[in-house]
């Protein structure tokens, strides 16, 4: 793939009251047709995308057939689902039997798979149009997209700035207009920590809710599937559509999804909103803990009940994820030898199997992957076992119970996202430092609770413009409750400053 253009410094972003429920009902009365839809957006791919990187493969032909078909049954008056009209945009992490599911790696390159992920069904079903495979931190190990075997992915708010990670992809092409909507993958806020840097909306549900059926498999006791959308709304339509049971995934819950704003937003005087002590610190970048504050006495003034909360193990959370996480990863990516398929390094005269398997993974893992393997298996071996990984899990069952008793105190925790807004492309080299970008997001999946990141208003970062996103978290299974607060809150972002809601 050739380097992103870098002629201009931002690209345009979306209409924030575009949301997809018009988008939808537009082409069910006639206004457009799914096939036109789909078209004006791959002709803006083709304008904005060599710019950002954002996509890896587009599946234009089988989008069109897809769209076409859509546009058919509407005609004949049949209802092709809630989604009809609809264009999506897939994480490169979530197999698809069109096209290539590469994880942005070398490893993965000319990988296709024989079967689609569950969300992938359930999408298509609900009469979505699949348009393309959006680039990702290489096997989603990443803060900034820029780990990507196919060079890194670029902000529409700031092309020399990144988009975040390891969903940066997604995240972009949401941001850009460039896609409806986006599915991607959240492991400890991959999903949610670019929608904030990207000014977009981001839901990682319960763990559970949506099955992990065809993802490919990073840390199986952490990872989530999530949309990024446009808007609360925009979300929630699509959980509703990939939340449930499933059959191939014996993690997913057999709760019911139910509609989650049938109800509409929720009267904030209603509302006991928590504030981390933790994630209100001087180590927040200036406009993050200004634009946080507005918030918080925009509900005060609301009616709710502002609560101080202790979560003192917030810090411990990256140290326990980045012990977690990396064993996982060791064990599910052992899978990738060069025997099966994947890539294989030429062999040698002479050269044995474990040489040959040393070079294959050696050449197709990019640095950042070999670092969390090596990390992995270190913590899982013989003496090291108790110390790091044993210590890990306790520690995560403290989180746990730090999360409970905080919600017996409060309704959802309310916070920012990231500590800073967007940083630019190459600048944060230093992995401890990288990390140290998910500080408030990994503990949600380390909880297994669900979370969503709302844009919550511009700041100012050497004379650009960048969105920040606030942090919403409430007990496990609470997605309605949670839904409907983030739009509460989206409300009362975009009423001080309608610009905030991510344009």
């Amino acid at each position: 793939m050739t380097t992103p253009s870098t002629d201009v410094t931002s690209t345009p972003c979306f209409d924030p009251g575009d949301d997809l429920t018009a988008r939808v009902q537009s082409v069910r009365d006639g206004d457009t047709t799914t096939s036109l839809r789909l078209e004006s957006m791959l002709t803006a791919i083709d304008t904005v995308n060599p710019s950002l990187n954002a996509y890896h493969e587009i599946l234009s032909d089988s989008a069109r057939v897809t769209a076409n078909s859509i546009d058919t049954r509407l005609a004949a008056g049949e209802d092709p689902g809630p989604l009809a009209g609809s264009v999506i945009a897939l994480k490169d992490n979530l197999c698809t039997t069109e096209g290539y599911t590469t994880c942005s790696s070398r490893m993965l390159e000319n990988y296709r798979s024989p079967f689609d992920a569950t969300v992938v069904t359930r999408l298509l079903n609900a009469g979505a149009t699949l348009i393309g495979k959006t680039n990702m931190d290489e096997f989603a190990m990443g803060s900034s997209s820029e780990t990507c075997a196919w060079g890194p992915v670029r902000n529409p708010h700031g092309i020399n700035r990144v988009p975040g990670g390891s969903s940066g992809g997604s995240a972009a092409a949401v941001s850009a207009g460039i896609t409806d909507a986006a599915l991607g993958s959240d492991t400890g806020g991959s999903i949610r920590q670019p929608a904030a840097f990207c000014g977009c909306v981001a839901f990682k549900p319960t763990y559970g809710r949506i099955s992990r059926y065809g993802l490919v498999a990073f840390g199986s006791s952490l990872d989530q599937i999530g949309p990024i959308a446009r808007s609360v709304r925009d979300a929630a339509m699509i959980y509703e559509v990939l939340g449930g049971i499933d059959p191939h995934d014996a993690t997913t819950s057999d709760l019911a999804v139910e509609p989650p704003l049938a109800d509409g937003p929720i009267d904030p005087s209603s509302l006991r909103v928590g504030i981390p002590r933790e994630h209100c610190t001087d180590r927040n970048h200036p406009g993050v803990t200004a634009n946080l504050q507005r918030i918080i006495e925009s509900l005060r003034a609301a009616g709710a009940t502002i609560v101080d909360i202790d979560l003192p193990l917030t810090d411990h959370g990256i140290s326990t994820y980045y012990v977690i996480a990396p064993a996982e990863a060791s064990s599910n990516l052992s899978r990738y030898d060069g025997i099966r398929y994947g890539y294989r390094a030429d062999p040698r005269p002479g050269e044995g199997l474990e040489e040959l398997y040393a070079r294959t993974r050696t050449e197709g893992f990019g640095p950042e992957v070999r670092r969390r393997i090596m990390l992995g298996t270190y913590v899982l071996s013989a003496g090291y076992y108790d110390a790091y990984y044993k210590r890990s899990l306790q520690v995560r069952r403290l989180i746990k119970q730090e999360f409970d008793s905080a919600f017996q105190k409060c309704d959802v925790l309310l916070g920012p996202t990231s500590p800073c807004p967007a940083f630019r492309i190459g600048a944060e080299l230093d992995p401890i430092s990288m990390y140290l970008n998910d500080v408030y997001t990994v503990n949600a999946n380390i909880a297994g609770i669900p979370a969503i990141s709302v844009p919550g208003g511009m700041i100012d970062e050497d004379g650009e413009s960048l969105p920040m996103g606030l942090h919403l978290q409430t007990p496990a299974y609470c997605e309605t409750t949670l839904l409907r607060i983030a739009s509460t809150v989206e409300s009362m972002v975009r009423q001080a400053d309608p610009i905030a809601a991510g344009a």
